[in-house]
């Protein structure tokens, strides 16, 4: 070998390949092949103090946000315990609930539709006094 003072060897105890151009690791400093440099690829125990995302709590799907240092799954179970707003209930709860008041209709739609005259609730189909034989008052508004 020509030049054996040129290069490193990388920290990764199965590889130990000598490197040319190493690379350092931001996280732990230790010097590593290109193969090995991500913090997954060498099992960086430092990896979470430069890890930038932003953990979102699995129960009310808000982001956690970590202070620098501390390990992700720590501060998120800490957000569980005592800020979490999860609710069991709110899952439960019906979208569709104005049901239409023509006899033999079932539909139900997401938002209030009321007649203007006789203040019922109708769906999309039967919105039009016309639509639903309206009773409230006698002359209907429009022919549509």
């Amino acid at each position: 070998m020509e030049l054996p003072w040129l290069g490193e060897h990388c920290s990764e105890r199965t590889c130990k390949q000598l490197d040319f151009l190493p690379l350092k690791c931001n996280a732990c400093g230790e010097v590593f092949c290109k193969d090995h440099i991500r913090y997954d690829d060498h099992k960086c125990s430092s990896a979470y103090k430069k890890n930038v995302q932003v953990p979102v709590c699995p129960l009310c799907n808000t982001p956690i946000p970590v202070p620098k240092g501390e390990i992700p799954d720590i501060v998120v179970g800490a957000h569980i315990d005592k800020d979490c707003k999860y609710n069991p209930a709110q899952q439960k709860q019906k979208i569709f609930t104005n049901k239409c008041l023509k006899p033999g209709c079932k539909r139900k739609e997401m938002m209030k539709v009321v007649c203007e005259q006789c203040g019922g609730s109708f769906c999309i189909k039967h919105r039009h006094p016309l639509d639903h034989d309206c009773k409230g008052s006698s002359q209907p508004i429009s022919m549509a």
